[in-house]
């Protein structure tokens, strides 16, 4: 197929999704009798979803998030509180559209990044603008930004992104500017855009965290009003997995490690 009459024609529109599969269309059309109309669907087709992957892909890139932790791979059996019919209706992104949050608490390990940055690939795929950061590296970013000058254009990302992700928040106290700077965060996307925050502390625990009784209500009572809760109990996916290795007995499922 080398010769084929499209082939330069093809380079020339940079239509490579095209070039990719013209040998084996060509040979389908062939064998199966296919219409010229057939025939140039299907290759459109191939372009298309060859344009809709790379865009996938550069969204990946800069969104933070891990392309490895997704909803097929998320183990389900080991965290039997979790509902997988719950979780399949935030994967709709549903609640991205209503401006809702989402909350996953529960000790290390149990799988609340996984899901967090599963629902986000989920949202990236319907083409949402996503960040998803470590809650204190990003308030940790904020921080140089201000330094650096840069403070106000980083900020307007974070408050204008349809859905922003914040994982780990509370493994470590928030100095006053960041607490502040995470305050704002919250209120400004209150009703306007949807966060999903992953801590494994209660939230009884989070006036401890801001250092400030008075921010971590109001924070709380506007991340709680359009909010879904999910509480995640059990032991950790990692140490099961490693008592597993250490007393030689098989791992549960092949599943990816839940974070």
């Amino acid at each position: 197929m080398l010769s084929h009459p499209l082939l330069p024609k093809l380079r020339q529109l940079k239509l490579s999704g095209m070039l990719l599969t013209l040998d084996t269309r060509a040979a389908q059309a062939s064998e199966r009798q296919f219409s010229p109309l057939e025939f140039l669907v299907l290759l459109l087709d191939d372009e298309l979803e060859r344009r809709s992957q790379q865009s996938l892909n550069r969204r990946l890139k800069l969104s933070g998030c891990d392309e490895l932790k997704t909803l097929a791979r998320f183990d389900f059996s080991a965290t039997p509180g979790v509902s997988r019919a719950f979780i399949q209706d935030l994967a709709s992104c549903a609640f991205i559209n209503r401006h809702e949050n989402l909350l996953l608490t529960g000790p290390s390990g149990v799988g609340k990044s996984h899901l967090a940055n599963a629902l986000a690939i989920e949202a990236l795929k319907q083409e949402r603008r996503v960040v998803s950061r470590g809650a204190q590296r990003l308030l940790t970013d904020l921080h140089a930004a201000r330094a650096g000058g840069s403070y106000g254009r980083l900020l307007t990302k974070l408050l204008t992104v349809d859905l922003l992700v914040l994982d780990d928040f509370g493994l470590q106290p928030l100095t006053a500017p960041a607490a502040q700077d995470l305050y704002e965060i919250i209120t400004e996307r209150y009703e306007r855009g949807s966060l999903i925050i992953t801590s494994n502390r209660a939230f009884e625990e989070w006036p401890e965290v801001f250092g400030n009784d008075l921010l971590a209500s109001a924070a709380l009572d506007r991340l709680t009003h359009h909010c879904h809760t999910l509480i995640i109990r059990g032991q950790s996916y990692r140490q099961l997995s490693r008592r597993k290795e250490v007393t030689g007995q098989p791992s549960a499922s092949p599943a990816e490690p839940i974070t």
